[in-house]
């Protein structure tokens, strides 16, 4: 049976959101929050020469993945067909205080093919026909935030270490 959870048989869905979030529950509500705030962010790929490339994008959270969904052919679809790897900064605000931090995740894209899948996500998300879809596999996610107007704090995660907390004053 298909389904948007990634129950498909035989898909191994590596270091997924809900890994992280049953690793790290705090960090994980504060980094989805973050990303719930606004609905554009900002996804870096790799262009076919290695040089960076950022455009805007928006992800979901749904079924324990983050899902990152593009108009097709975009050049950021076919970054991440080329290379899958990505980081993805969530939206600062304009003009705000950057309440719960900045944070960033990065990963590696896995595209989907799968018309159950698929089907499952348009039945929530309703997206623009047609698109391509990414499923992510979490290789860091950081959370940078100023503690008490005197710290600048740095939270760092990685599948199987432990988080890390770095603060500077």
């Amino acid at each position: 049976m298909s389904g948007i959870d990634g129950t498909l048989t035989g898909m191994n869905t590596g270091m997924n959101w809900a890994a992280f979030g049953s690793a790290e529950p705090d960090l994980a509500r504060t980094v989805e929050s973050r990303f719930g705030a606004f609905t554009h962010h900002v996804l870096a790929t790799l262009r076919k020469d290695g040089s960076p490339r950022t455009t805007g994008l928006e992800v979901r959270f749904l079924h324990g993945e983050l899902w990152l969904g593009m108009m097709p052919d975009s050049l950021k679809a076919l970054d991440l067909r080329r290379d899958p790897r990505f980081a993805l900064q969530a939206n600062p605000g304009e003009g705000q205080s950057l309440g719960g931090g900045d944070v960033r995740i990065a990963g590696r894209a896995i595209e989907v093919e799968d018309d159950g899948t698929k089907g499952a996500y348009v039945a929530e998300v309703e997206p623009p026909q047609p698109f391509h879809l990414f499923r992510t596999e979490l290789t860091e996610v950081v959370r940078t935030y100023v503690e008490d107007d005197t710290y600048l704090v740095v939270q760092v995660w990685k599948p199987g270490q432990p988080l890390r907390t770095l603060k500077r004053t």
